[in-house]
């Protein structure tokens, strides 16, 4: 704070000492009441973003923002690789490509039984490089528990909760006649099967990098609290094939469509299981009842 007196008489100029002495008086005070915000859990202090600068010539950790509990079956991490990449999240890039469902323990193992979902504004971008969305770590929160991102492409805020072995999605859609979830089931062999009267999305994913048994299937459940308005399976990103509700290959795709008002919230929930398709259905008694 500057003060300029010009031609003042020393009783004016006591005067504005006075007052400016009062005034920081007066913010001192009111500073006084503005107590900072406690942080008492130590998993506040944890970004899951750290180490994640990182790609195959050099490596500042070789970590992924995983969304997981301690020793859950499965971890969720966005992607902005392409599909069998093993660096699935890189800080220094900027598309999302998808919200996967991954059992990685690093890079250079890689994953297996795993499988992507991605909101879109239309529904017909089914592909990786289409469907994918610009992001800024600005608009990105990063924790264990909580993972949050805006979609600038499609206009669409996702979130994420996880529980031991399932997931818990909110995404906020804008006003759209052709909004949606493209679920990428991956290749290696992949199955999905549309459940309208459930809401729901099932099907399993074989995609692997090697050291799994014969019979190898992470199955999946993902049920809608939105009815579907459409859907469509690909076999293969180029390949729609009409008037199917189930369908099995190598890479398996599947979109659904529904129109939303801007602001409407679509709630997602997840599970999956090495054993069945039934196993799957009970371990997504984990996140029946949840919410955001």
């Amino acid at each position: 704070m500057i003060i300029v007196i010009l031609n003042a008489s020393e009783e004016s100029y006591i005067d504005m000492k006075k007052l400016i002495i009062l005034s920081f008086i007066g913010l001192l005070a009111a500073c006084s009441h503005e107590k900072p915000e406690m942080v008492t859990d130590p998993v506040e202090y944890v970004s899951t973003l750290t180490g994640t600068l990182s790609h195959h010539a050099f490596s500042t950790g070789n970590t992924y923002p995983a969304i997981a509990l301690p020793w859950g079956m499965n971890f969720w991490t966005p992607v902005t690789g392409k599909m069998g990449d093993g660096w699935a999240y890189r800080y220094d890039q900027n598309m999302i490509r998808g919200l996967k469902q991954t059992h990685q323990p690093s890079p250079w193992i890689n994953d297996y039984g795993q499988f992507a979902i991605m909101p879109v504004r239309d529904a017909s971008a089914v592909d990786e490089n289409s469907r994918a969305s610009w992001f800024s770590h600005k608009s990105e929160t990063a924790r264990p528990y909580y993972y949050q991102v805006y979609l600038a492409d499609h206009d669409i805020n996702a979130e994420i909760t996880p529980t031991e072995r399932a997931a818990a999605f909110t995404f906020t859609y804008p006003e759209s006649e052709t909004s949606g979830v493209v679920i990428d089931a991956f290749d290696q062999g992949s199955y999905i099967k549309v459940v309208p009267e459930r809401n729901a999305i099932v099907g399993y994913t074989t995609k692997n990098s090697g050291g799994v048994p014969d019979n190898f299937k992470n199955w999946f459940v993902l049920q809608f609290d939105k009815p579907f308005e459409s859907w469509r399976l690909y076999d293969g990103p180029a390949s729609p094939v009409e008037g199917v509700s189930e369908l099995e290959g190598d890479r398996i795709i599947a979109s659904v469509s529904f129109k939303t008002s801007r602001g409407e919230k679509v709630g997602i929930k997840a599970a999956s299981s090495f054993i069945s398709l039934e196993q799957a259905w009970t371990n997504f008694k984990e996140v029946e009842g949840s919410t955001l």
